[in-house]
């Protein structure tokens, strides 16, 4: 039997926050194309990275594949997740099999690349009924179906603009009714805090629920006025950024945090000095939370 002081050690070391780790999305040096964001992040000593579909796809028109995966060997980058983007997966089409045709040939791309996480948004613009989460949730089964024929897991993220999952406990309830072990939802900074959640709802999650993590901060202005080009470097704005990183902490995430800007200042600006930036102001942040 446990003696009183292992026990009391063992929950001592429960009650630690989890540790994460700091990532950039491509997304926020996309002008610099994929050979030039990656390898100015890693001058900056950034180690992992999360890549979009487009910016691998936009390299391949002149390179290969195999040199894909180079830079980020070469650069000693992990990859820790990617968006599939593409057209209608979850929400009603008269034809999917564009979109799944689309998420094949994307997973296929990330697979030789390393990657083992991929998302979808919720971006449709269709006005649902009650039924018709049904085949949202069926959409979330299919996808989690295809992603496990690569060793995968998928993602949803919820996107505040979205017009039937634009919401943390939205997407908590679907995803569960899904129940798919290879598709389950990840977290956005800008679209919980920017939209219409509030910070009770993070008590909603389960432990290890949230498979990934968006890390953004939102400046002084109406939340009517926030759009992706108003996102800025974790510590610049006024989100409960330590508040939301250590709930998160405490319902067991512990992957990466991936800064996704987009505001020409950052897409357009130099890579190394935009990741330096990130990495000061970002890691400050974590660490002031505790979970560095």
């Amino acid at each position: 039997m446990a003696t009183p002081l292992a026990l009391a050690v063992a929950r001592a070391v429960s009650a630690q926050p989890k540790k994460m780790s700091l990532a950039i999305h491509t997304n926020t040096s996309s002008a610099a194309g994929y050979r030039g964001a990656l390898e100015g992040w890693a001058k900056a000593g950034i180690t992992q990275v999360e890549i979009s579909s487009a910016i691998v796809e936009a390299f391949l028109k002149t390179d290969t594949l195999q040199a894909a995966r180079r830079i980020l060997t070469d650069n000693g980058l992990k990859p820790v997740s990617g968006t599939v983007g593409g057209g209608p997966l979850l929400e009603p089409s008269p034809d999917h099999t564009a979109a799944f045709d689309g998420l094949k040939r994307r997973l296929e791309m990330f697979a030789a690349l390393g990657l083992k996480k991929v998302y979808t948004t919720t971006n449709g613009t269709q006005k649902l009924t009650q039924d018709d989460y049904k085949l949202v949730v069926e959409q979330m089964r299919r996808v989690g179906d295809m992603a496990k024929q690569f060793d995968m897991m998928a993602m949803v993220e919820f996107v505040r603009a979205s017009t039937y999952m634009s919401t943390l406990p939205t997407a908590l309830k679907y995803t569960r009714e899904a129940a798919h072990p290879n598709f389950g939802p990840m977290f956005d900074f800008y679209h919980f805090w920017s939209g219409n959640n509030k910070l009770e709802d993070l008590d909603l999650i389960r432990p290890g629920e949230i498979q990934h993590v968006h890390f953004q901060d939102v400046p002084d202005m109406p939340r009517e006025l926030l759009d992706n080009n108003t996102r800025v470097i974790p510590g610049d704005g006024v989100s409960p950024l330590l508040a939301i990183l250590k709930k998160l902490a405490e319902k067991g995430y512990a992957g990466p945090l991936s800064v996704e800007l987009f505001a020409p200042k950052f897409r357009d600006g130099d890579p190394f000095a935009i990741a330096t930036e990130i990495r000061r102001k970002a890691e400050a942040v974590m660490r002031a939370a505790g979970v560095l």
